[in-house]
């Protein structure tokens, strides 16, 4: 996907195998200033292909990829655009990964458990050339604040369903409820988390699954066999 660049906002490529995830980073770069999505790409391979035509100036990019790596498609691009800087983010927390990426030519290692402004505000720094080799945001650990501290068991099961990619349709047919009621679910967990958009809920429950510290727990803390999915690797 391409998109049409304006001004002098700074373009931004996003590569990311979870086109859930692209779709909310677009929202995120979409509603922030002086950036702009002028590209994506599901892997190694297609963003090989799109990215030096769009000569993004930051590459933001998953460690992990369908058809390969972030460091590779790294590897791949640094000699078509040499103008361009490159962010992996990531749910690795690994020191090791970050200094591999660091090295292989990343000007910045973030962690998916980031909120959206610190993203954009990583963006605008590694344009600017304040981000240097070394430096990365802090992930957020399990004592950290959760977002879904505040919300009712029935919007959990909610949030839950719309990372899974149901309409408010299916999830009311799901659940047994009307799909008013799921409307009326989604707008108070969009509150209590401090969300805007659905989009940005369905991010942020894919992004916690994908990470490896992820546990859906129940408000008691003492989650239920069925209430606890395993969370995916990569």
């Amino acid at each position: 996907m391409t998109v049409q660049r304006q001004g002098r906002q700074i373009g931004v490529m996003v590569v990311d195998g979870h086109e859930i995830v692209r779709r909310g980073l677009g929202v995120i770069l979409a509603d922030a200033r002086g950036v702009e999505l002028v590209g994506e790409a599901s892997g190694v391979a297609e963003a090989v292909r799109l990215a030096p035509p769009l000569a993004p100036q930051i590459v933001l990019v998953a460690l992990r990829l369908p058809d390969g790596t972030g460091l590779e498609l790294i590897s791949q691009l640094r000699g078509a655009l040499p103008g361009s800087r490159f962010i992996v983010l990531t749910s690795v927390d690994d020191d090791e990964a970050m200094r591999e990426a660091l090295t292989g030519g990343a000007s910045a290692y973030l962690s998916k458990s980031l909120r959206g402004i610190e993203v954009v505000s990583a963006i605008k720094g590694v344009a600017a050339g304040r981000a240097v080799a070394g430096q990365r945001l802090p992930p957020r650990r399990r004592g950290a604040a959760d977002l879904t501290e505040g919300l009712t068991p029935s919007e959990r099961r909610v949030l839950e369903l719309i990372g899974e990619g149901l309409s408010n349709r299916e999830i009311g047919d799901r659940l047994g409820i009307a799909e008013k009621t799921v409307k009326n679910h989604i707008t108070s967990l969009l509150a209590k988390m401090g969300l805007r958009r659905r989009t940005q809920a369905a991010t942020w429950i894919v992004t916690r699954r994908a990470s490896s510290w992820w546990r859906w727990a129940e408000p008691t803390d003492q989650p239920s066999r069925n209430s606890t999915p395993k969370p995916p690797r990569g």
